[in-house]
């Protein structure tokens, strides 16, 4: 499955560097080591879209949770043998997505 690699507190980040008050809002980077290492075989590059970063956010009286699209890793790297990687990478997260709702 996958992991949390970083965990960033905007509200915090915020509130300590610039002085602001910002609603609760929380980044998260999400790794699969298995999926990371393939897409790392292939292309260096895609470090750059490494960790995948999911967002959970206050919104009314709930709670919003958004996930980047592995797919898009692929507009980044021009390596069509990603897409496997890419596909896998989405089917997982959005399992993840459906157990939190």
């Amino acid at each position: 499955g996958f992991g949390v690699l970083t965990e960033i507190d905007v509200k915090a980040t915020l509130k300590k560097k610039i002085d602001v008050d910002f609603q609760r809002y929380i980044i998260l980077g999400a790794c699969n080591p298995k999926l990371a290492h393939r897409a790392l075989s292939t292309t260096l590059e895609i470090g750059l879209m490494l960790p995948c970063n999911v967002i959970v956010y206050e919104q009314g009286e709930g709670s919003v949770v958004s996930i980047v699209d592995p797919l898009m890793m692929l507009d980044v790297a021009d390596h069509p043998e990603l897409c496997d990687v890419a596909d896998e990478a989405k089917a997982r997260l959005a399992r993840v997505v459906d157990a939190l709702g």
